[in-house]
């Protein structure tokens, strides 16, 4: 059943991957279906989101170094990974030498 969702989520991500390609290219022929190997190197913006937070402008214009924020979820909680805006999977923030990276524990069932 997991498996089944991995790929209906992939599925779904690819079908709009295939939009965007349709949008931004006005040399494909509609005569020549784009396939599976034409959209691997679309690119897509991955995002990771540790939390959010709501505050007035007023509070917002106050914040400076060494101000902070309280987010939304508590330290244990996953972070979400978000592509082309919406949630794919969860993960926990790791170090990779000298940057952070995500370990991905789940990946988000297809709506």
């Amino acid at each position: 059943m997991k498996k089944q969702a991995t790929n209906e989520a992939i599925e779904e991500t690819l079908d709009q991957a295939t939009d965007a390609v349709l949008k931004q290219s006005e040399e494909l022929s509609s005569d020549e279906p784009i396939g599976l190997s034409g959209l691997m190197n679309v690119p897509v913006q991955v995002t990771v989101q540790l939390g959010t937070t709501r505050m007035n402008l007023s509070d917002l214009m106050q914040l400076g170094p060494g101000s902070v924020m309280t987010l939304d979820r508590e330290a244990h909680e996953p972070c979400d990974i978000l592509v082309n805006g919406r949630v794919i999977a969860r993960g926990e923030i790791v170090t990779v030498g000298e940057q952070y990276g995500v370990r991905i524990s789940e990946i988000s069932p297809a709506s």
